[in-house]
């Protein structure tokens, strides 16, 4: 099991962190020592969340904003600044996942994927870089093992992936020789509230879930959450430019 450095004194800044993937990840940093900035849309899973790493001494600042609004972006990270006084680590968690076949899906729906899953990831790393350099600091973006492969009913979704794993790259190159480090986690099928809110529709096409996991089963969101938390820490310090996939061999091809 990786265990992730001693994060006291240290700030991280978590998206999506009103469930699943992101709250586990905000609770894991909390856990051994940084002070947390939680962001999320969903105002009462962030109040979840924060009282969850209170109850376990930990310190949590709520940032209640939608990211599809990029100026929200620069907001969360004066905000943790404001309050933290500094910035250690960036986790790019949030996203949305919004199947449908091509000539019906809408203007709308390409546009909040495009936003959330891409552009927002990217406007808060151009918003964390100065103080990220500073710190000598990490960001840690998840992707997906979909960014690998195509899914059929996913082609937004999967764009966005594929983009944001090549975006962690290019930043790596061009940070190279900064002090700073800047991977990727690209998890296969999750229980999380994304693919569970899917399974719950009455509509929605059972072989399309069966699709997301791996015959070995669902990834567990304590393994992953625990691989970006590590990758967020000093710990980590030879890791820089990758983007390890934990996807239950659902990319082994």
């Amino acid at each position: 099991m990786l265990q992730p450095a001693d994060m006291t004194g240290k700030v991280a800044l978590v998206t999506g962190a009103a469930a699943g993937l992101g709250r586990a990840t905000a609770l894991r940093l909390a856990a051994v020592g940084a002070s947390v900035a939680i962001a999320d849309i969903d105002s009462e899973g962030l109040a979840e969340t924060a009282e969850q790493i209170r109850a376990g001494g930990g310190k949590a600042l709520r940032l209640i904003l939608d990211l599809a609004d990029r100026a929200n972006c620069d907001r969360a990270v004066a905000a943790t600044l404001a309050e933290y006084g500094r910035l250690d680590a960036l986790c790019n968690v949030a996203g949305v996942m919004k199947p449908g076949p091509t000539p019906e899906f809408s203007d709308e729906a390409w546009d909040l994927t495009m936003k959330v899953n891409l552009e927002a990831p990217f406007f808060m790393i151009r918003a964390s870089l100065p103080h990220l350099l500073d710190s000598h600091g990490a960001i840690v973006n998840v992707t997906s093992c979909a960014a690998f492969q195509g899914q059929a009913y996913f082609a937004a979704y999967c764009a966005t992936k594929a983009g944001l794993t090549n975006m962690t790259k290019a930043l790596a190159m061009e940070y190279m020789k900064a002090p700073i480090r800047i991977n990727a986690v690209a998890p296969g099928g999750m229980m999380t509230g994304l693919v569970g809110g899917m399974a719950a529709l009455a509509d929605c096409d059972q072989d399309l879930i069966g699709r997301i996991g791996s015959p070995r089963g669902l990834c567990e969101i304590e393994d992953v959450a625990e691989t970006v938390a590590f990758l967020a820490t000093p710990a980590a310090r030879s890791y820089h430019g990758a983007c390890i996939n934990i996807d239950a061999g659902v990319t082994a091809d």
